[in-house]
């Protein structure tokens, strides 16, 4: 889809814990169907990740949330805060963007990121076998610095570069 879709980009509300859980797990299963076994997969429930976003929620400690909704429903999610890296501590991280594959390529994402990050200094870790989302990146200013680690991800690994801007 190449159609440009005017959503409703807010902050993340306590009540969209179950929404999010839901587009969180499809996005995953999106995304990284390719990186991680199927069984791994279906370990991700969107019970699972709506817990997750319950913690989120609860945090507060300055990270910027945001949802994109159309006709209601939430369709996608950026979230950014403060540095986890020790290596970077000099500007945001963006901790993750992510819209359900149907509306990929309708601004969305782009829309989602201005709300969270704008133009500000910022880095992020993203997979390094992920050329969609380096497409992306690379177009809101980001470029690898040669960092680059491997991870425990849904009980696998996967390999991850950091983009900084």
């Amino acid at each position: 889809m190449n159609t440009t879709i005017d959503a409703v980009v807010r902050p993340v509300r306590d009540v969209d814990a179950e929404s999010l859980g839901r587009v969180h797990a499809t996005c995953w299963h999106e995304t990284y169907d390719h990186l991680i076994s199927d069984e791994a997969l279906r370990a991700v429930s969107p019970r699972r990740m709506a817990e997750l976003w319950t913690h989120y929620s609860s945090l507060g400690d300055g990270r910027c949330l945001y949802a994109a909704l159309v006709d209601g429903e939430i369709v996608g999610f950026s979230g950014s805060g403060p540095s986890r890296d020790p290596e970077v501590t000099d500007r945001s991280e963006l901790y993750f963007t992510y819209v359900l594959h149907a509306f990929h390529g309708t601004g969305i994402g782009q829309q989602l990121f201005d709300a969270v990050l704008g133009e500000q200094p910022a880095f992020l870790w993203v997979a390094e076998d992920n050329p969609r989302a380096h497409r992306f990146y690379a177009r809101n200013g980001f470029t690898p610095d040669g960092a680059r680690q491997t991870q425990p991800f849904l009980g696998e690994e996967i390999t991850e570069v950091r983009l900084v801007r």
